[in-house]
């Protein structure tokens, strides 16, 4: 194992500015900080006052997440967390980030600087630099909706969206949908590429064609309904399938806008279950995630590795909420087919093409 010596005879350093600089003193310059902690991480240092007791501390790092109220998608995440590790006597830290502080901050060198036993990454895109860092690190480290290939200090926790996906359509189809439309989040995003994938997979397997013109990529946002559900209307889709109750919210809005109603002509379905899915106008149908599940189970895998048992992927199943957003399909005509910028086509031809 290597130690506080170690780093110091390779760095031609006395121990003490070693330690210094691996337990946040401040008397160094940060260059001679920054290359003792890169060079501790080289070597597979593993900081002992981390592992005491009353000093073991887990971050959640949150990006592009919400979380401080209730109504908010990651509230009830970051609460599973906090309480299934409070329950062992961790220390939770909760930073919000941005690529800029992902920049200015090498991952493994800002977890042993603060003393961090493991995190929760929630939020990331797949272009965040500590995405690449993660193939390499040493550290217990559980990403929510993201995955790391053969490492085993990594894991992916999340819901299962093929089953949930699955759910949708199969409800959908009871009623009669075969044109069913999905407005999907950011292709940044690595469950959006999986719920897009999982729609395509459940319509191939439920022998329903797939159209280019209704699979299509939006934001995680309301407003990215406006722009998109126009096309969708127009193509003949007499459902549509959201990636999220945000973005469902936008579509029963959009579709009013058109001067159709939900579910009366046209049927919507959300995912996640947030708590203003219920209040809508109409109360929405959705997917449910168990978001307190969520964060305990990301509790409960960091604490697996740092016992060393290593996982890849823990997921949970997926629940169909019924409410009133969804009813029996009303044929409608293709006005205007218009196959959208925004298409599994154009924007993942790879995943499009896997299906013919």
């Amino acid at each position: 194992m290597t130690t506080i010596k170690d780093i110091a005879e390779r760095l031609n350093v006395s121990i003490s500015t070693v330690s210094k600089a691996l337990n946040g003193g401040r008397d160094i310059s940060d260059n001679l900080r920054q290359t003792i902690l890169d060079t501790a991480v080289e070597m597979g240092y593993v900081n002992r006052r981390s592992q005491k007791t009353e000093n073991r501390k887990l971050c959640i790092f949150i990006e592009n997440m919400e979380y401080d109220n209730p109504d908010q998608f990651g509230y009830d995440i970051v609460l599973g967390y906090r309480q299934a590790a409070s329950k062992e006597n961790w220390s939770i830290d909760i930073l919000a980030i941005d690529q800029n502080f992902q920049i200015e901050n090498k991952y493994d060198n800002y977890m042993m600087e603060h003393g961090y036993s493991g995190s929760f990454i929630l939020g990331f895109a797949l272009e965040d630099p500590w995405m690449e860092q993660f193939q390499t690190t040493k550290i217990p480290t559980v990403l929510l909706d993201n995955t790391i290939p053969s490492n085993p200090h990594v894991c992916y926790v999340g819901t299962d969206s093929e089953e949930g996906i699955d759910l949708a359509i199969e409800h959908l189809l009871h009623l009669g949908h075969e044109k069913i439309a999905f407005l999907d989040g950011s292709s940044n995003s690595l469950v959006s590429n999986q719920r897009m994938s999982a729609y395509l997979s459940s319509l191939s397997r439920h022998h329903l064609p797939i159209d280019p013109a209704l699979a299509v990529y939006g934001y995680f946002v309301a407003d990215a309904a406006h722009y998109h559900v126009p096309n969708l209307l127009s193509a003949g889709a007499t459902a549509i399938l959201c990636g999220n109750d945000t973005i469902a919210q936008g579509v029963i809005e959009s579709v009013r806008d058109a001067g159709l109603s939900v579910p009366e002509d046209i049927s919507v379905i959300g995912f996640d279950d947030i708590p203003i899915a219920a209040e809508l106008c109409p109360p929405l149908t959705t997917i449910r995630q168990d978001r307190l599940s969520l964060g305990r189970n990301g509790y409960f895998v960091v604490h697996a590795m740092l016992n060393q048992v290593s996982q890849s992927k823990s997921l949970l199943r997926p629940l169909l909420i019924e409410r009133s957003s969804t009813a029996k399909a009303v044929p409608r005509l293709v006005t205007n087919r218009v196959i959208d910028k925004d298409s599994v086509m154009y924007i993942n031809p790879d995943l499009y093409g896997q299906r013919f």
